[in-house]
């Protein structure tokens, strides 16, 4: 018998599309800017992690190896998918393909949850305060979606900043739509305190983290005491160069950089996904 076109395809099948090592499917991808891009995935069965650790993901490379970065997960650790926040490097070895998924896209989520800025690496404390920069700001989104974190301190203040106004609209609307929220809009009342600022684009609140520290602008304006050791806990999470500035800053106020083996009183996020990812 000779065998048609149509025939040899039924025979001879073409396999079908290998799924990525350790997968997960995106649920939801959201566009900020041109710049600044969220997505949700589904979770793990298996994943247990605290709010504000970080785990590995990423797609395969054209090499056909995994290529992973690390990033925060913007999610609290009771919500049942995964949320992700992240730039768009255009010539970046991810993010130039990452930018581009959609719903029902695989990607690669390595199950293992690490990271600094979880409370169990801070002394207990009146205030806790969040200090980010740009896509910073996740493993926050993650923390103040968190019950845990009122229930530890009086006061929960988030310092963000960005170069522009529509670069800080995803903590914006996140912030807003927490104090309505079912689970946590009670707790949050009167704890949550909300400074986001812009250091290129003119706005009401304009400044560098650590400028409107180290000039006392920040507490003035948010009727705040200066920082203290006795009282005050930082987690801090941007590029090097602000990591290293801020925490200039945070030890002129006399606060020490704990860990997860040895609680104090700041503790910084070093596998921050920053430029060229």
């Amino acid at each position: 018998m000779t065998l048609t076109k149509a025939t040899q395809t039924e025979a001879n099948p073409k396999p079908a599309k290998p799924h990525l090592p350790d997968a997960q499917i995106v649920t939801a991808v959201k566009h900020w800017t041109d710049k600044l891009f969220s997505f949700r995935v589904t979770r793990p069965k298996s994943l247990r992690f605290r709010s504000g650790e970080f785990v590995m993901i990423g797609l395969m490379g054209d090499n056909g190896k995994p290529l992973l970065r690390a990033y925060s997960i913007a999610s609290p650790n009771w919500d049942e998918a995964l949320e992700f926040y992240s730039i768009k490097v255009q010539d970046g070895p991810l993010t130039s393909k990452l930018q581009h998924i959609k719903e029902g896209d695989e990607i690669i989520l390595r199950p293992k949850p690490v990271g600094t800025l979880v409370h169990d690496a801070l002394l207990p404390g009146k205030r806790i305060w969040f200090l980010a920069t740009g896509t910073g700001i996740a493993p926050f989104a993650s923390l103040m979606r968190d019950p845990e974190t009122y229930e530890k301190y009086d006061s929960v203040i988030m310092m963000h900043t960005c170069r522009e106004a529509a670069e800080l609209e995803y903590g914006r609307q996140l912030v807003e739509n927490l104090r309505e929220d079912e689970l946590i809009g009670e707790m949050v009342e009167g704890k949550l305190f909300y400074y986001p600022t812009t250091t290129r684009e003119d706005t009401a609140q304009m400044g560098r983290i650590t400028d409107n520290l180290s000039s006392g602008k920040v507490f003035a304006d948010l009727g705040l005491p200066p920082m203290n050791p006795a009282e005050d806990r930082v987690m801090v999470c941007g590029s090097m160069a602000f990591n290293i500035d801020v925490k200039a800053v945070l030890e002129g106020f006399g606060l020490r950089e704990g860990a997860n083996s040895e609680p104090l009183e700041y503790v910084v996020e070093k596998a921050f996904v920053g430029e060229g990812v």
